[in-house]
């Protein structure tokens, strides 16, 4: 899996917008989860738990709907809220 494709990925699944800083060809790890994570889990839980493990030392940014980056504190469900209103 490339990298524009992890991305759309963790769009898919996930409800959340991410950018990796890397050339979209790259490949990385599958984003193979099939449900997405919990509303109550805070941005940095999914970054720790689910992203970072699949993309190794690559930087990645998460927006908000506003395109924005939010804070590692907020929820994943404020945070998909986010995308509604956009």
């Amino acid at each position: 899996m490339n990298v524009s494709e992890f991305e759309d990925a963790v769009w898919a699944i996930e409800g959340v917008r991410i950018v990796i800083r890397s050339r979209s060809n790259t490949d990385i790890d599958d984003y193979d989860y099939q449900r997405r994570a919990q509303d109550t889990w805070r941005i940095s839980q999914l970054l720790e738990n689910r992203i970072v493990p699949k993309i190794g030392n690559r930087e990645v940014l998460v927006l908000q709907g506003d395109g924005e980056q939010p804070h590692g504190k907020v929820i994943l469900r404020t945070l998909r809220a986010s995308y509604q209103g956009a």
